[in-house]
């Protein structure tokens, strides 16, 4: 499985996450196999300003991805990557990527909830 985790450094899985999907700085996108991390790429996000929710939406589903481990996502990116067949997961106990990815691989995160995407 691949996942993107929006953080706000690139720091992979130390970085601190970033609180809301489209405007966050970076993406860990971690691969993980038999529930151990396999690979970890950082990527910039692109200006969401210049590009739009859509376009950061557009970016990320590029970057080949099954998931995505957000503290917080608006309904229109959740249901784009949801009809994409791209899983949302919400989780916004550990600030650090790596601590929400351990808990993921335990299997201790949830599928977002559309109830629970950002309104504003």
């Amino acid at each position: 499985m691949r996942i993107a985790v929006p953080s706000e450094s690139a720091e992979g899985l130390k970085a601190q996450r970033s609180g809301h999907f489209g405007h966050a700085a970076y993406f860990a996108v971690v691969d993980i196999q038999d529930g151990v991390v396999r690979d970890v790429e950082t990527v910039k996000n692109i200006d969401h300003d210049a590009y739009g929710c859509g376009g950061v939406i557009d970016y990320v589903s590029g970057l080949g991805v099954d998931a995505i481990l957000t503290a917080g996502m608006g309904p229109r990116p959740f249901s784009r990557f949801t009809e994409a067949g791209i899983t949302v997961y919400h989780e916004t106990t550990k600030p650090i990527v790596g601590d929400a990815i351990e808990l993921f691989i335990k299997g201790e995160v949830e599928p977002m909830d559309p109830d629970f995407a950002c309104r504003h």
